[in-house]
């Protein structure tokens, strides 16, 4: 996969840098070395970022569906497509991305860095990938904190459902999305 050279953060041509900085987000394919943070960032995001969504035990539940070790997530880089978003070389948000099926299977951003644009960024390049590989159409199963922002972007809600998760019934919205090439 094409490295991917778009960034928040720095100060364009021309401009005098802001004060303070935002940290330096650069976009790319993942590496093995991203694992370690993958699975953190993940944990991190269900057991922090879902508190306003979902309760303890539901949270428990979800962030035990997946490993919590680098190996594990490796091995999910070589089943999906997956994108990340780095700050100071380490993985803060990643995506990953079913392109035959022309499907968005996980979309998780550290905590602290959330509502700042670098899910947002990492979805328009997953639709750019699926739109290259001649997919017309994106979905996606949503949480419940993250189906009100993709709707607001576009995105159309099918409708709920409820998902098991070591014993704990999770609520989530599948969505879809017509996807068109923009010119830049």
């Amino acid at each position: 996969m094409s490295q991917i050279t778009t960034e928040h953060g720095a100060a364009g041509a021309g401009q005098a840098p802001r004060a303070p900085r935002a940290p330096r987000i650069l976009y790319r394919g993942a590496l093995a070395k991203d694992a370690a943070d993958q699975a953190e960032v993940f944990h991190h995001a269900v057991m922090q970022g879902a508190t306003a969504h979902y309760g303890l035990a539901e949270r428990e539940a979800w962030a035990a569906a997946l490993p919590r070790e680098a190996c594990a997530w490796a091995a999910r880089q070589a089943l999906f497509t997956t994108l990340v978003a780095t700050c100071d070389g380490r993985c803060v948000g990643f995506l990953e991305l079913d392109i035959p099926r022309g499907r968005i299977v996980t979309l998780y951003v550290w905590p602290s860095l959330a509502r700042r644009g670098i899910g947002s960024t990492l979805l328009v390049h997953a639709e750019r990938l699926l739109l290259e590989h001649g997919v017309g159409r994106a979905r996606i199963d949503a949480s419940l904190m993250l189906a009100d922002g993709l709707v607001r972007r576009g995105w159309r809600d099918l409708g709920e459902e409820w998902v098991e998760r070591g014993g704990e019934r999770l609520c989530r919205h599948r969505l879809e999305k017509s996807l068109v090439a923009v010119e830049t």
